[in-house]
């Protein structure tokens, strides 16, 4: 048998020839069919292709089929965004009465704020007392020493120093009566300021003021223990303060906004007037809002500083006295900003930084 075969002959050069012409239309029937396939279909060649494409989708691959259909969620995106450290401010009682802080005629309603050296711009949230309604509704309400009433005028400076939250929660926000009470919620909500502690009824004024800051849910609550007139406090069918003397309703309060933040802010009136120790039961108070949820406690009624205490690792400022607020006395002058930091992993410090009023309605730094 010859080399190459099955004992048939080797083929000649004529046979060779045709095998390769064979071979050949072959060839060019298949590539054919290809140019005809991908000029039916769009899917030319890669040069054809980039070639019809602005210069920055030429720059990007086409999806493959499997790309093109959405991605699975990694874990990564669905955990929740870093948490980053926080400064939070807490500030005393706040008069925005015109013929109560005598330097708003003189100066305008900024002098109250420009002392701090832009102290509340620079934090993530402050906090403070507005002892009175600020409203032109309403009538005084009788039998009291003082009604105070503030000027809607005076809240954007208050905004612009950086106050993002007003607590109403105090003996002085129904001093002229709840026309006045509900309208100054709306004021300080239409100068971009939060307002905490009273509303229309119960369940307002017991709602949070929410914020969401640098991964963090934050929720402010006030809670009024000071009730002059007595009717002050609200119920599910009259404007008012929250809680009152009702302290179950306050824990209460408090454990609500818990299940709705990771931090629970509370600005507190309570105490005794002149006083520059808290009372035991507001230290017991104090541990048990803690206890129920709270995080930081800004306190006041006082009029006079009072310590700040560390319980399980959060800030309890007892009383933070006067801010913006005449001038009478070296001890009622004499006042701080709570400062809290909150560390990303979760954890607390506190200090109080000293300011003086050095008059009337204008405190100034110290520290």
């Amino acid at each position: 048998m010859g080399e190459g075969g099955t004992g048939g002959r080797l083929p000649g050069p004529r046979s060779q020839l045709s095998l390769v012409l064979v071979v050949a239309g072959l060839l060019v029937v298949v590539f054919g069919a290809r140019a005809l396939i991908s000029a039916a279909t769009g899917n030319g060649p890669p040069e054809r292709t980039l070639a019809a494409r602005s210069p920055l989708r030429a720059a990007r691959p086409s999806p493959t089929r499997a790309s093109a259909s959405p991605p699975s969620p990694s874990p990564r995106a669905t955990k929740a965004p870093p948490r980053g450290s926080l400064v939070i401010h807490g500030a005393g009682d706040v008069s925005l009465d015109p013929s109560y802080i005598s330097t708003y005629r003189t100066y305008g309603y900024g002098y109250a704020w420009s002392g701090l050296g832009g102290l509340f711009q620079r934090d993530d949230l402050t906090v403070v007392n507005v002892e009175s309604p600020v409203s032109n509704l309403g009538t005084k309400v009788p039998g009291k020493q003082f009604n105070f009433r503030g000027d809607p005028a005076a809240l954007p400076a208050m905004r612009k120093a950086g106050v993002e939250v007003g607590n109403l929660a105090n003996n002085h926000a129904y001093d002229y009566g709840p026309a006045a009470l509900v309208d100054t919620r709306a004021n300080l909500l239409r100068a971009g300021i939060q307002p905490v502690g009273a509303g229309k009824d119960a369940a307002e004024a017991a709602q949070p003021a929410i914020f969401h800051v640098n991964g963090w849910t934050i929720a402010v609550v006030g809670v009024d223990e000071v009730i002059d007139p007595n009717d002050e406090v609200a119920t599910a069918t009259k404007p008012g303060t929250a809680a009152g003397h009702d302290f179950q309703a306050a824990l209460a309060e408090v454990r609500a906004a818990s299940q709705q933040a990771d931090l629970v802010v509370v600005d507190i009136h309570w105490g005794v007037e002149l006083d520059t120790q808290p009372e035991s039961y507001q230290v017991d108070q104090g541990h048990q809002l803690i206890d129920a949820g709270a995080d930081v406690i800004f306190g006041g009624h006082s009029h006079r500083l009072q310590p700040l205490e560390m319980f399980r690792g959060r800030p309890i400022f007892y009383s933070l006295g006067n801010f913006v607020w005449p001038n009478f006395s070296s001890a009622g002058s004499t006042t701080a900003v709570a400062e809290v930091t909150v560390r990303s992993r979760g954890t607390f410090t506190a200090r109080m930084i000293p300011a003086y009023i050095q008059s009337s309605g204008h405190p100034v730094l110290r520290g």
